[in-house]
């Protein structure tokens, strides 16, 4: 294999590797925080520790390998470091085409890398905004955003009255809507393809509805224009996309287990939420300069829409502690003790952060999630969050029993390093667990818990089969604010909600907790 022709899309501008196999795996050290492929011999050990019973100590396994053999090899392999002897190691070129394939969504492979790099520095923002998306692999389900503005012909390719032509003050450096869209992805929901595939739907939606009524492009549309989009979307709320196609991931997985899915999930694309896409774009194009004026300005009544939320889809407690129950349980036949910890780790996680989905799938750009543990021995969780906020999260007594047993049967350390840079759950394929695995794991958890359920007690077993990793979140706040009453601004913290009015709205799920604060301002005399 040729590591030149794989490009690392993390870099700014994205650059290809080094020609050369070692200096490639070299450059995989710094790129993924751990070691890929080492080759130890006794001077080199000898080199690195100042005497042999240091040695000893800090490299046990190599230093035995060492004693009966002229070599050892230590390599990465989905998601664990191996050791063995240098006759038995897989060869060098094998171990850096697995990781690249592990890492793909940062890793791309090219024919000929030259010609996707930015010829110049002029071009580098709206190049490797290009490429960052259309380099996406078809098979990672991620959508292709140059092919999806090629499906409307020339008609995003072109600038409206309002788009600044001076470069100065243009700071995304590009001229026409097909570019700014493309950049606008990338910087708003370049991190999860199900945000990029909701976005993608609502500019659809809105495109077509500028081709029917022979307007634009987007950069040409006046606040008398948005307005009477905003109508045309009131009129016709039920516009959703269908099942499998740009719907959220739980609700895909309920389709796909043949759960049923309601009519409020299969009209996702509401049009308060279209709006807010909208409403995003032109805010995300005024900031960076390209357009010289915002009309969908107070657009989008996302304040109100918040106001009126209230959760519903929330556990109770005697579901939960059956699901509880089951994980803390002993290894079911047929699972593994690593599989069955892990699993129990993302339960843990989800159960006790109530961090979204996506929160948990391992990012090589920014090193998250990551846990890290202070001196008290008082253990965080560290995430990306919606809206690219950094969230640190304190975890409970309760959540790291499961997290060091699962570590353990990784092979690491009980607790994580200092500079650690290592996906907090990995994957026997790759080295972290994307959003699909993470929410089957979680969903093998209800399955489970549908055993210890009373005969009878269809209710338990309907809010089983709906449940999802959500729900788990709902179940958080929850309990925070209303069992707890835990201060509105603590729990949007960490929550990571945009709006206190969000989080406001989970008091309303129940009246208990008003009751009583009423109560107790109003004694009976």
């Amino acid at each position: 294999m040729n590591p030149a022709h794989w490009i690392d899309t993390a870099a700014s501008p994205p650059q290809p590797l080094p020609d050369s196999i070692e200096a490639a795996l070299d450059y995989l050290v710094g790129a993924t925080g751990h070691p890929v492929y080492m080759h130890w011999t006794l001077s080199r050990l000898k080199r690195g520790c100042p005497s042999l019973a240091d040695a000893k100590r800090e490299h046990p396994t190599v230093f035995a390998l060492l004693l009966e053999h002229d070599a050892a090899v230590e390599y990465w392999d989905r998601g664990r470091l191996r050791i063995v002897a240098a006759d038995d190691a897989p060869p060098p070129e094998t171990i850096l085409e697995r990781v690249l394939h592990q890492h793909r969504r940062r890793f791309h492979e090219v024919a000929d890398a030259d010609t996707l790099l930015p010829a110049n520095d002029a071009a580098a923002p709206a190049a490797t905004g290009v490429w960052l998306m259309t380099l996406e692999p078809p098979h990672t389900g991620a959508p292709n955003v140059t092919c999806a503005a090629s499906t409307t012909g020339g008609w995003l390719a072109r600038a409206g009255r309002f788009v600044n032509p001076s470069m100065v003050t243009n700071t995304l450096g590009v001229t026409d809507d097909a570019q700014a869209v493309i950049l606008f992805l990338r910087d708003r929901a370049g991190r999860s393809p199900h945000t990029r595939r909701a976005y993608l739907a609502d500019l659809r939606r809105l495109i077509t509805w500028c081709e029917r009524e022979r307007l634009g492009p987007l950069s040409d549309l006046t606040r008398h224009d948005l307005l009477a989009y905003r109508r045309a979307l009131e009129l016709q709320p039920g516009h959703g996309p269908v099942i499998g196609e740009e719907t959220p991931p739980g609700t895909r997985q309920r389709a796909r287990h043949g759960h049923p899915v309601t009519p409020r999930e299969r009209s996702a694309a509401v049009p308060s939420r279209a709006l807010a896409v909208v409403s995003s774009l032109f805010r995300y194009w005024l900031k960076t300069g390209y357009l010289t004026a915002n009309p969908a300005a107070d657009l989008s009544g996302g304040g109100a829409a918040r106001a009126a939320w209230t959760p519903t889809r929330i556990m109770p407690a005697s579901v939960v502690a059956l699901c509880d129950a089951v994980v803390a349980d002993l290894v079911p036949t047929g699972l593994t003790p690593p599989v069955w910890t892990r699993r129990y780790a993302i339960w843990s996680l989800y159960r006790y952060a109530g961090v979204r989905l996506a929160e948990l799938v391992w990012s090589d750009s920014t090193g998250l999630p990551r846990l890290d543990v202070d001196a008290d021995g008082n253990w965080t969780l560290h995430v990306h969050g919606k809206g690219n906020k950094l969230r640190a999260i304190p975890l409970p007594s309760v959540c790291v029993p499961p997290l060091r047993a699962y570590r353990l049967a990784r092979g690491l350390t009980p607790e994580p390093g200092a500079f650690e840079r290592l996906p907090v759950i990995h994957s026997e394929k790759r080295d972290a667990l994307g959003a699909s695995g993470l929410y089957d794991e979680v969903k093998a958890v209800f399955r489970a818990a549908e055993a210890l359920v009373a005969a009878g007690d269809g209710v338990t077993l309907a809010l089983l089969r709906a449940a999802s990793t959500h729900w788990l979140r709902h179940g958080y706040a929850h309990t925070l604010v209303v069992d707890h009453a835990v201060p509105l601004p603590v729990a949007q913290q960490l929550l990571g909600h945009a709006s206190v009015q969000t989080t406001a709205a989970y008091a309303k799920s129940d009246l208990a907790q008003a009751r009583a604060f009423v109560e107790g301002s109003f004694p009976a005399s």
